[in-house]
């Protein structure tokens, strides 16, 4: 035993300190309970307890937080459509531009081989007439009947015929007007343009231009057809002594032949 244990104690009785617990829960509204030790009496009282609701805090922040990533997420994947389309509006881009200079290239061939073509078909063109001018010169040169001949024609029928036997050889084209080819309505309207006669283009209307005479009755300038008179589908110029010139057909360009190689079904007289 301690020598001091007999001696009594002169300190007054300690009061216990308050005490104050807490304790709190964040889970699924757990009770936070705080507990008093309340001093009111000798330190052998029994502390006074209180137990005190805390509010819960989580449901709150969990709806938050959820809001929160969905509209993260929201703009997550708009972005990632917008990416999207924007790669397919270039790509489409990038195709259309390919197709346009593709049909670009194309077009540029294409004019170019037609304009080659064209080209080709012209020399070939120019050939065969230079080819069949020359037939035809030859062929002019021995026939009798194709040569010029003289007429006792004057004045302006003298120069419709000069002019008409001077393109003998030259080559027949359909709408042709000269100077070196011609159709047979083209020869003899420019042949009558020379003296001041202006007449119509067509042969319908050149068998119909004049005075109709009968074949029996010609005379050198006279205006012949074939066919019926404005229906006519041929004319030529007759130059006197049983010959006429026209400008035939492809075959034979302009010629001069004596009536018998193509008898007219009539005549019309202008001068």
């Amino acid at each position: 035993m301690s020598h001091t244990a007999h001696i009594p104690s002169h300190r007054k009785p300690r009061q216990s300190a308050s005490k104050t617990a807490l304790r709190a829960g964040v889970a699924g509204g757990v009770l936070s309970t705080i507990a008093v030790a309340g001093a009111a009496g000798p330190a052998q009282a029994e502390p006074v307890t209180r137990t005190v609701e805390m509010p819960t805090i989580t449901a709150g922040l969990s709806t938050s937080v959820a809001a929160s990533a969905q509209a993260t997420q929201a703009v997550a994947l708009d972005l990632e459509t917008q990416a999207h389309e924007d790669a397919e509006a270039a790509t489409a881009a990038k195709t259309a531009k390919k197709a346009k200079a593709e049909a670009v290239r194309k077009a540029e061939a294409k004019k170019k081989a037609e304009a080659a073509a064209k080209a080709k078909a012209e020399a070939a063109e120019r050939a065969s007439r230079t080819a069949e001018r020359t037939t035809l010169s030859a062929s002019t040169e021995s026939s009798t009947t194709s040569a010029p001949v003289s007429s006792n024609a004057t004045g302006s029928a003298a120069s419709v015929i000069a002019f008409a036997q001077s393109h003998v050889g030259d080559a027949y084209v359909s709408g042709g007007t000269g100077p070196n080819s011609w159709d047979c309505s083209g020869l003899v309207q420019a042949a009558f343009r020379t003296v001041g006669v202006e007449l119509p283009r067509v042969s319908q209307s050149q068998s119909t231009a004049g005075t109709q005479v009968s074949l029996d009755n010609l005379q050198p300038g006279d205006i012949l057809y074939w066919g019926g008179a404005g229906s006519a589908y041929h004319v030529g110029i007759y130059v006197g002594d049983g010959q006429f010139v026209g400008a035939q057909n492809s075959s034979t360009g302009v010629v001069q032949k004596s009536l018998d190689y193509d008898p007219p079904s009539g005549a019309v007289r202008v001068l």
